[in-house]
């Protein structure tokens, strides 16, 4: 039997782009909630600028939960995937814990996903760009 290694994101590079992002944000002129979540969709670190909107938590949750369930940045990637599809375009906002909008990325290790990183409180597209910046730091 071949040995299995799971890997998940460490604590150490978590709190790097949390960092990164927060820096990005800051640099953007908005106020976010970043979330990484480990390989399970479980949340691994998390933090809310001050003045970041409220519900940018949850939705920072949902964004990295969706880009670790099925290992697709969500956005422009899901949109591309559902948008011809009148059944998936509908229905996947049926799924707990699915958001459509940019700024939840998966965090791969060659092409082992091991977690992933939501940000939301901006536009979702410069939510896509701290989520960039973060995963850029490894």
């Amino acid at each position: 039997m071949e040995d299995y290694c799971k890997r998940s994101v460490s604590l150490t590079d978590a709190e790097r782009m949390i960092r990164v992002a927060i820096l990005k944000a800051k640099e953007l002129g908005i106020s976010v909630a970043v979330t990484i979540v480990d390989e399970s969709g479980i949340t691994k670190l998390f933090a809310r600028m001050d003045n970041a909107p409220l519900i940018a938590v949850d939705a920072s949750r949902k964004k990295a939960v969706t880009a670790v369930g099925f290992g697709l940045p969500t956005g422009e990637a899901w949109f591309s995937f559902i948008k011809d599809d009148p059944i998936m375009r509908e229905g996947v906002h049926d799924f707990r814990d699915f958001m459509l909008m940019g700024g939840g990325m998966p965090i791969l290790s060659g092409n082992q996903v091991i977690g992933a990183i939501g940000i939301s409180g901006g536009h979702y597209l410069k939510d896509q760009e701290c989520a960039s910046a973060a995963l850029d730091s490894l």
